[in-house]
């Protein structure tokens, strides 16, 4: 943790400033390893302080590493005041796409000495590019996820309702160890799996339709996600062409992924390929995200995309079309690490047509 703490330095001398206020929790966490829900981290150039309440005083002291620690006997920002940990310094960036209008005036107001700079994304490119022991901990946690879509698609069957399903998302989840859902599960059937992000109902599965299946866990703080779409019968020539594209063009993104190229060359791999198909049109959002902490997380995978991918991130891969006048939607999500000559796939569970 403490070359996190060195790296978070090293932003200071290009960003002209003195210090770094990171509020976002997220960042406090991979920066200093605290896991807690309340906490604040100040990095100088030869100093790092971290404050948080009472309640995590024993936990602050195992966790965090890199910074000493302060335990706010009050609010997080009056310890600040109190301490005068912002004394030393005149030029503090702070987390602008973090920070309130109003949090912002109350900094302004508690240190008229200091000049506040706003930044966004201040260490979104650092974060992005995982370590080996962030790779593994996101494997982790797709294990579960693998596991539990095992699990699940033995229960599905004519008459459970999408809400019931996705209950057995979130059980079966917690079960196995996760420390919290992604994501509120998607199970979307039918007609209602022509809506990318569409919230599990209580209509019944029937059959002859498509279901897509979207979930993720977390374990160790960090997140999974999934997409797989199967069939409960069989779901007619339309969406098994569908569902035979929708492949296709993951694996000709899965083929050509690798660090270096930006999201939105990326994209147009799997966007091309499903213009071959004729469907290119029913692909209405990007091709994928970077996760870690966050579930959604830079760099982003989208024809708006022109960040170069870096080395080291983890990305879904996940083009999807959806079709209402057919009344189905197909979504097929894996997790890759980008390296500098391909990429390595973190999601096991298999990809062929699913007929339950």
């Amino acid at each position: 943790m403490p070359s996190r703490i060195s790296r978070v330095r090293d932003r200071l001398h290009g960003l002209e400033v003195d210090a770094a206020l990171l509020t976002f929790l997220p960042n406090v966490r991979w920066a200093c390893g605290f896991t807690g829900s309340s906490g604040l981290l100040i990095v100088g150039s030869e100093s790092a302080s971290f404050v948080t309440d009472g309640r995590y005083t024993d936990q602050a002291q195992a966790e965090v590493e890199g910074a000493d620690v302060y335990i706010a006997q009050k609010g997080l920002s009056e310890c600040v005041v109190e301490e005068r940990l912002l004394e030393p310094f005149s030029r503090v960036a702070f987390q602008a796409d973090h920070v309130s209008v109003a949090r912002r005036d109350a900094l302004v107001e508690d240190h008229e000495d200091v000049q506040w700079i706003p930044e966004t994304s201040l260490l979104t490119r650092l974060v992005a590019s995982k370590t080996q022991r962030e790779v593994s901990r996101v494997q982790a946690a797709q294990a579960i996820t693998d596991e539990v879509f095992r699990e699940v698609v033995d229960l599905i069957e004519p008459g459970m309702t999408e809400r019931e399903v996705g209950a057995e998302i979130v059980y079966r989840h917690r079960a196995k160890g996760a420390e919290s859902m992604s994501f509120d599960p998607i199970v979307a059937s039918g007609p209602n799996g022509a809506r990318p992000h569409a919230h599990p109902t209580g209509r019944t599965l029937r059959e002859g339709e498509m279901i897509v299946i979207d979930m993720g866990g977390v374990r160790e703080g960090y997140a999974s996600d999934m997409t797989r779409t199967v069939a409960l019968g069989d779901p007619g020539d339309p969406a098994r062409h569908g569902y035979n594209a929708v492949l296709s063009a993951q694996n000709a993104a899965l083929d050509a992924a690798q660090a270096g190229m930006t999201g939105k060359e990326l994209d147009a791999v799997a966007r091309a390929s499903l213009e071959e198909a004729g469907l290119a049109e029913y692909f209405t959002h990007g091709l994928g995200h970077g996760l870690g902490l966050e579930v959604h997380e830079w760099p982003r995978v989208s024809h708006t995309a022109d960040d170069e991918l870096p080395s080291g991130a983890c990305v879904t891969i996940e083009p999807g079309v959806y079709v209402p006048e057919q009344q189905y939607g197909v979504r097929i999500e894996d997790i890759v690490v980008l390296r500098e000559n391909g990429c390595e796939n973190l999601t096991q569970t298999p990809k062929e047509l699913l007929i339950l």
